[in-house]
């Protein structure tokens, strides 16, 4: 594709290899999240496109290996995984082309390995997740797994991570996205026997787990959705500072991520406890709007 080259220029002698593995990151992600993929190809810059998306399936393919499957399976294949991933820092060289990509556009953009390092010990939480007793315990998750997970796919807008006040606003996007994936996903969450909302939010409406599996629309249902929903509004209102501090060319497809955001807290909170028994999903028609509202 001619979106690549301009990325591609650096490379060495393997430059055609390397371009290879840029279109598998490419239909990796066009697969694994069609949505995410039309808003880079149609928002980012071109010469970024392939940067954004192999750090978005590098993020991704770790991330799926952590879910699926057995506890001693995943833990089993992350291991593998987590040690491939360090070798090839190390070494500067890689033989699975999504890690091979990723490489590339982690030393393209002087991604800092600390962010790489703290988004694989973060992941390690995932292999046998117990849930969150309180909220120190989520914003502990927040900080060593979501916004790691930010600052090698959205932050490497910024060559070498960015200012510590980017970081700082990427911390607090990364809090107002997890609590709304906790949202939108709890239903999807509960049938695979997870839950992410903290023991102790439960306990303050005076509901538990099981009333939520069963879906039961009670008052503390509700009341529990709706404060969790305006907690993370508030963080993602927080966030906003977020968007002076992306480069001018990145400000649309980063303006189409906020409203999405709230575009989504918006539905939790007209659906209420309904969000328990079905999962919320993106209103095409709404997103067809955000998408042409900030492509003018």
């Amino acid at each position: 594709m001619q979106t690549w080259r301009s990325c591609l220029e650096s490379a060495d002698a393997h430059r055609g290899e390397l371009r290879d593995d840029y279109m598998k990151v490419a239909r990796f992600m066009r697969r694994r999240e069609p949505a995410a993929y039309l808003a880079v190809r149609l928002m980012a810059p071109a010469s970024f496109q392939p940067h954004v998306l192999a750090g978005y399936a590098f993020a991704s393919f770790t991330d799926d290996i952590c879910d699926r499957g057995t506890v001693q399976e995943r833990t089993r294949r992350y291991e593998v995984w987590a040690e491939q991933v360090r070798a090839a820092l190390s070494s500067g060289s890689a033989r699975h082309p999504l890690l091979r990509a990723f490489l590339h556009t982690a030393s393209a953009r002087e991604l800092p390995h600390r962010w790489v390092d703290s988004y694989l010990t973060g992941a390690r939480i995932d292999l046998d997740f117990q849930g969150f007793a309180t909220e120190a315990d989520y914003q502990r998750y927040v900080e060593q797994l979501s916004w790691p997970f930010l600052m090698i796919t959205s932050g490497l807008v910024h060559r070498g991570g960015g200012s510590a006040e980017f970081a700082a606003a990427c911390r607090l996007f990364a809090d107002a996205g997890q609590r709304t994936d906790i949202l939108t996903d709890l239903a999807e969450d509960l049938r695979d026997g997870r839950m992410y909302l903290p023991v102790s939010d439960l306990d303050r409406y005076g509901i538990t787990r099981s009333d939520l599996e069963k879906g039961h629309d009670l008052p503390g249902v509700r009341a529990l959705v709706s404060a969790t929903a305006e907690a993370a509004r508030a963080t993602l209102r927080e966030a906003g500072v977020i968007l002076g501090l992306f480069p001018d060319e990145h400000q649309r497809l980063i303006r189409f991520v906020v409203n999405l955001h709230h575009q989504r807290l918006e539905s939790v909170t007209a659906l209420g406890a309904a969000i328990a028994r079905r999962p919320v999903r993106d209103r095409p028609v709404a997103c067809l709007r955000l998408l042409a509202g900030r492509s003018r």
